[in-house]
C-alpha cells in the first residue's frame, strides 16, 4: 500500500472541529505506518483542506511523503472569502504536485477529480455522513474498486460500525 486519499465534507461539524486535527493526525500516521508515502486531496474547502494542512505538518517530521492534491478546475476558488484563498494558496504551494482535471467549471468536473483520487488510492480515509454529497460519491466509487476505507465521521459522533 503506498497512496492513501482523503475526502469528505466541505463543512466540519462545529462539534468535531476541536478533535479533527487530532484524529486526521492519527490517521495520517496510521496510513504512513501501513506504508503510504503519497497523500492525496480534492483541494476542497473544509476536510480536503484540514487534511491537506495536517498532512504538510506530518511532512515536517517524515520527509519521504508526498503531498498530491487534484484540483477539479482552475477557477474553483473564484467565490471562496480572502481567508479561504489564503489557505487553499498554502496547501498548495506546499504540495509535491499539484493536478487539474479541468481549465474551467465543468457539470462533470467534480465527479472526473473524485474519480481520480479513487483511481490513484490504495486507501480513502472519509468524513462521511451525508449519503447525497460528492465524497459519499467517492467513497462508494471507492467500494467498487475494492479500496480500503476509513469513515473518521462515526468516530468524531463517538459511535463504533
Amino acid at each position: 500500500m503506498t497512496t492513501c486519499a482523503f475526502t469528505g465534507h466541505r463543512k466540519i461539524e462545529d462539534r468535531h472541529k476541536g478533535m479533527m486535527d487530532s484524529l486526521l493526525l492519527r490517521a495520517i500516521s496510521f496510513a504512513y505506518e501501513a506504508g503510504c508515502r503519497t497523500f492525496l486531496t480534492g483541494g476542497a474547502l473544509g476536510f480536503d483542506t484540514a487534511a491537506a494542512k495536517e498532512i504538510i505538518r506530518f511532512r515536517l517530521t517524515h520527509p519521504d511523503i508526498r503531498l498530491h492534491i487534484i484540483i477539479p478546475c482552475k477557477n474553483q476558488s473564484d467565490a471562496w472569502s480572502e481567508r479561504q484563498i489564503a489557505l487553499y494558496e498554502y496547501t498548495l504551494m506546499n504540495a509535491d504536485e499539484v493536478e487539474y482535471v479541468s481549465e474551467v467549471y465543468t457539470e462533470g468536473c467534480m465527479r472526473v477529480r473524485n474519480q481520480r483520487l479513487v483511481d490513484l488510492a490504495d486507501m480513502l480515509i472519509a468524513y462521511v455522513d451525508n449519503p447525497y454529497s460528492g465524497a459519499a460519491q467517492t467513497v462508494r466509487m471507492a467500494s467498487r474498486a475494492g479500496r480500503t476505507i476509513y469513515n473518521l465521521y462515526p468516530t468524531l459522533e463517538g459511535k463504533t460500525y
